[in-house]
């Protein structure tokens, strides 16, 4: 999958000078608030069972092109984003990885790209990169918010541990709970229990994983399509989710849940709203699509994290340089990044928003974009005229010759 309007690059190593993000594509006039920047990234370093890595690292993005004077000028922002952890690692004479570490990328690695190193794939390979990418969501989301779309994360498991979130408990409401505890869960008893899990699994060596959900609200109906199979947004935000390190499963909407129902329980049936002209839901089971397209209801996704690959306690593996048996050898890490991962699912999201919106609306600056979204068709009966009338299908027949204008 690739954007259509947008453009993203990241470049950088876990453990290099630098990370850099250039986000192309984003419409000239978007003022860009730098402090909202900066708690999206410290959000991304914030969450019970993260390592040792976020004690070191204070993430601010450091935005050197495409904006000037707090305005986005229409061309290529370039994100800066320093490693403090390089100046540890740039002397060191560091000892050879030649372990490759169960449910890492240093075996692949090292088979693709015919390696002499394994570290080489683990640089690169970290989730470190994430950083770069929720700098560059980061800008997505506040170019969103200034079209009057909110996006927002929470987690409803970690482990065996599942909070039961009420439905009639909002998404504004579960966003704005989720950023007081370091579970980002937003339900007090259900966070309290991951917590929980996670100082065992910690006092385990070991490692867990979990589920987040995404969700967006006050997306226009009409975005995405279903006339090529790359064109459906619900296919987009599920290929952005899951190109998430260690993300292992993506849902729209109760998608699993809904597989083991009948259809009749399923559909969110349409209703009229009484002025005579709203077309409206009771339910958003599907998530906010219909045939890949936007609905106008919330967008909520899911995503399953894996336990984190690296363990304190050792994994059977084979040592390259000797053939023989080994144990892994430990790299600093995560107990549990489901909490972080969840910022970075909020950034993939808002990156795939912005293009499918940019893509619908056109225009290269936001005196033009606003417009343009006011103007656009919504579920009413005054937007949607209908011709009430036979029709046939007109195909030319395919045995016949055409026939001649003259």
């Amino acid at each position: 999958m690739t954007l259509s309007v947008l453009r993203l690059l990241t470049a950088g190593e876990s453990h290099g000078p630098r990370l850099t993000a250039i986000l192309d594509g984003l419409p000239a006039g978007l003022p860009i608030d730098r402090d909202a920047l900066n708690l999206d990234m410290a959000r991304r370093q914030k969450g019970y069972g993260s390592g040792g890595r976020m004690a070191i690292e204070k993430d601010e993005a450091q935005i050197t092109a495409g904006v000037m004077n707090g305005l986005t000028t229409g061309g290529p922002i370039a994100i800066d984003l320093p490693n403090r952890d390089y100046e540890r690692w740039r002397d060191r004479e560091i000892e050879p990885l030649t372990v490759p570490r169960p449910g890492h990328a240093d075996l692949t690695g090292a088979i693709k790209y015919g390696y002499r190193e394994l570290r080489l794939s683990l640089e690169r390979a970290s989730a470190r990169e994430t950083a770069a990418r929720v700098a560059a969501g980061g800008l997505c989301r506040q170019f969103l918010g200034a079209l009057g779309i909110q996006i927002g994360s929470y987690v409803v498991s970690i482990g065996p541990v599942v909070a039961e979130i009420p439905d009639e408990m909002s998404y504004e409401e579960r966003f704005r709970a989720a950023e007081l505890n370091d579970v980002r869960c937003p339900l007090p008893a259900a966070a309290e229990a991951m917590r929980a899990h996670i100082w065992d699994v910690m006092q385990a060596r070991d490692t867990a994983g979990g589920v987040f959900e995404v969700v967006a609200v006050g997306v226009p109906p009409g975005l995405g399509s279903y006339v090529q199979w790359d064109r459906r947004l619900t296919a987009r935000l599920i290929f952005a989710l899951a190109s998430i390190q260690a993300i292992k499963g993506v849902e729209v909407g109760q998608a699993f849940a809904n597989a083991a129902l009948r259809g009749s329980e399923v559909h969110d049936e349409i209703l009229l709203a009484e002025d005579g002209q709203t077309l409206y839901r009771e339910t958003n089971r599907a998530g906010g699509f219909e045939g890949g397209i936007s609905t106008g209801a919330p967008i909520v996704l899911r995503a399953a994290m894996k336990p984190i690959s690296t363990v304190l306690n050792p994994r059977r593996s084979v040592d390259l340089a000797t053939g023989e048996p080994s144990a892994t050898v430990y790299e600093r890490s995560d107990f549990c990044a489901v909490p972080r991962a969840a910022v970075v699912g909020e950034a993939m999201v808002a990156l795939v928003l912005a293009d499918a919106l940019l893509e619908k609306l056109g225009g290269d600056s936001m005196d033009e974009i606003r417009p343009r979204l006011a103007q656009l068709r919504r579920a009413r009966l005054e937007d949607l005229p209908m011709d009430d009338r036979p029709w046939r299908f007109g195909y030319e027949d395919p045995g016949e010759s055409p026939k001649s204008s003259s």
